[in-house]
């Protein structure tokens, strides 16, 4: 049976991945998105949609997600899962309280359409902005690493607070209708471009320190996302995304002895083993990594 998954953002860079994997495997898919998605994956429509308004999102989430108008039965079908992708992706590119306004009334919106409709799977973008690092004021150290799903999250911009803000949203509805939602935390999305740039990381080893060091393939990450769609019944989850490695040519323990000395070390670290935990991911969803920066780096 063709399963029919409506994808939030899917014409930015890391959800197109997400777009591809799923068509190509036999999805149905449907784009919700301001922009359509260039180029275009064939089978797979755009709708224009601003999630921020819950009446074009109630009114997305009950549309066809048929190919084209011309295709035999353009009937809207009932959805399986929702991705939802759509986000201001930083801060310094629009007001903080428009960030925070976009972000949290888009996933309210389609959180409660999703739970409205009956639909009973979301895999969420949520980041690894959470955990308070990576847009501070100034440097600040954690209370451990690795960083884990269960580390006191305390950020203080309005686009990581959104996440949070999203999870706990996240959590009240899969407590109101027991649907699975998994919220993943995303480490530093790498398109197949990106990894021309990791000469110039390896050069300046201090400018990932605010991300940990932290990474993930597209394509790493569009495996994550089709493992959540296809994993049923746990409920409310949240799950750190993120490569088995650094992004560094630099062992993990030079990276925080020149970085983060003094920081706890929670376990014993491999020699580059990533500080943004993905053992939930491999445990719960059974991911493994096929694409390292090694594979595309002399």
């Amino acid at each position: 049976m063709t399963k029919r998954v409506i994808v939030t953002g899917g014409s930015g860079m890391a959800a197109k991945w997400i777009v591809k994997d799923l068509a190509e495997r036999g999805y149905e898919v449907l784009n919700l998105d301001r922009v359509p998605m260039n180029p275009a994956i064939p089978r797979t429509r755009t709708l224009i949609t601003d999630l921020t308004d819950a009446g074009q999102v109630f009114n997305a989430m009950a549309a066809s997600t048929a190919g084209h108008e011309f295709d035999d039965s353009i009937r809207p079908q009932p959805i399986d899962a929702i991705v939802h992708f759509a986000a201001i992706p930083r801060i310094m590119t629009h007001p903080d309280n428009e960030i925070y306004r976009i972000n949290v009334m888009g996933t309210y919106n389609v959180l409660d359409a999703a739970a409205k409709y009956g639909i009973r799977k979301v895999v969420l973008a949520s980041s690894e902005t959470t955990y308070g690092l990576v847009f501070a004021h100034e440097h600040r150290n954690p209370d451990y690493f690795p960083l884990d799903e269960q580390y006191p999250v305390d950020p203080m911009d309005s686009y990581a607070c959104s996440k949070i803000v999203n999870e706990v949203t996240a959590k009240s509805f899969h407590a109101r209708t027991g649907m699975d939602v998994y919220c993943y935390r995303i480490g530093n999305v790498i398109d197949v471009p990106d990894y021309a740039n990791f000469p110039a990381f390896f050069r300046d080893p201090g400018f990932r320190k605010r991300i940990t060091w932290s990474y993930i393939d597209v394509r790493d990450l569009a495996q994550a996302v089709r493992l959540g769609i296809e994993k049923d019944g746990l409920g409310f989850q949240i799950i750190n995304i993120a490569a088995d490695d650094v992004s560094s040519d630099l062992p993990t323990r030079e990276l925080l002895g020149r970085f983060y000395p003094g920081v706890p070390v929670k376990k014993e670290l491999g020699e580059h083993e990533t500080l943004l935990s993905n053992e939930k991911l491999k445990q719960l969803l059974g991911w493994k990594q096929e694409h390292d920066w090694r594979m595309y780096v002399n």
